[in-house]
């Protein structure tokens, strides 16, 4: 589903029946300028700098990420207090625990994300990290901070269809491209497999801000 936000009703939303929500100018141009400051105040660590996740997503340019500070992060949740969001959390048996993990990225030219379902943990397969107790990832969520994209820049944010045959790959069909216009938000339900299209050269010396990150739930054992 695709919406501007003015016309947007949480209260009536359902990830059960739309799993892919895009809700355009989310943000206000004050809102956005506010978290990009803050990003001007990150610490920020390069890919490159993160051998696992290097190890994952092999030959995906160099971008980078930082860490929200508390005060940032509690502005961008109560943003995010949206009724459709709690609802769909609070759909799964047995929750002991919630979480949640969103950082800043920025992407530049070259960079880009290999097709991925975000359930396979940072330390290993989903199925071991569930063994082990370890949060699992409901919505996954991006949310765009620059000011200007132009389409002949690339970073899209592609969706998928996953099908399941008789061999162990998926065949997977695209049902969303999503370019990443300022102020936009993306929600979209795990598992689904998605990837970040590369920015384009063309793009000089724009970059690619987001925020991005996770809603989770840790179910009793």
């Amino acid at each position: 589903m695709q919406v501007q936000f003015e016309d947007f009703c949480p209260e009536s939303f359902s990830f059960h029946e739309h799993p892919v929500l895009v809700i355009e100018n989310f943000w206000t141009v004050e809102e956005r300028n506010y978290f990009r400051q803050a990003m001007g105040q990150a610490t920020w660590t390069q890919l490159r700098e993160m051998p696992r996740l290097r190890e994952t997503f092999p030959n995906c340019g160099n971008w980078i990420k930082a860490e929200m500070a508390q005060a940032e992060a509690q502005i961008f949740l109560d943003r995010l207090a949206l009724r459709c969001i709690m609802a769909y959390m609070e759909s799964f048996p047995n929750i002991v625990r919630r979480h949640l993990s969103f950082s800043y990225y920025s992407y530049a030219a070259g960079d880009c994300l290999l097709t991925h379902d975000d359930t396979a943990q940072a330390n290993g397969t989903a199925a071991l990290a569930q063994e082990a107790g370890a949060p699992l990832r409901r919505l996954a969520l991006v949310t765009y901070l620059h000011n200007e994209w132009q389409p002949d820049w690339g970073g899209e944010l592609i969706i998928y269809h996953s099908i399941r045959g008789q061999h162990a790959q998926p065949h997977l069909m695209i049902t969303h491209c999503i370019a990443p216009q300022p102020g936009s938000l993306v929600i979209f339900t795990v598992p689904r497999f998605h990837r970040v299209s590369r920015v384009d050269p063309t793009s000089g010396n724009n970059k690619r801000l987001s925020i991005a990150g996770w809603f989770m739930t840790e179910q009793e054992r």
